[in-house]
């Protein structure tokens, strides 16, 4: 690849990383869940109803009054809320259900783009192939 070929992929990644630090400012509010995994929340006091937003996205069981084990379902965006008895929010945050990137493998070929989750065997999460400039994202498996 030419010096001013180099020059192009590199601005152009600048370009989209410039794009995308509003979106990844937003995520740093989110509560991060991974696909499939768990995670405990320690409340300061009882629960009294739990409201999951959209419950494909993710789930939300009480294990004890004050403990709550929230479970991504699967990839997306949703919040929850938590209730005291009297019906005061004691949590109201959003959640971002996404893959361990820890576990992740990405092939380039040419404008394709393949993720690949590999926990752990690796299968193919995502299929991006780029068309007269814009990119297309597609879920895998």
């Amino acid at each position: 690849m030419s010096l001013s070929g180099i020059r192009l992929v590199l601005a152009s990644v600048l370009a989209a990383a410039a794009a995308c630090a509003p979106a990844f400012a937003q995520q740093q509010q989110m509560l991060r869940v991974y696909m499939d995994q768990a995670r405990v929340l320690k409340l300061d006091r009882p629960v009294s109803k739990v409201i999951v937003g959209n419950a494909k996205v993710a789930d939300a069981t009480v294990a004890d009054a004050k403990t709550i084990v929230l479970t991504g379902r699967s990839f997306g965006s949703t919040n929850l809320v938590l209730l005291d008895a009297d019906g005061n929010a004691i949590l109201d945050q959003s959640i971002l259900v996404s893959i361990d990137e820890a576990n992740t493998v990405r092939v380039f070929r040419q404008t394709e783009r393949t993720v690949l989750s590999c926990t752990p065997n690796c299968e193919q999460h995502s299929d991006t192939t780029a068309a007269a400039g814009a990119g297309a994202a597609t879920a895998g498996p």
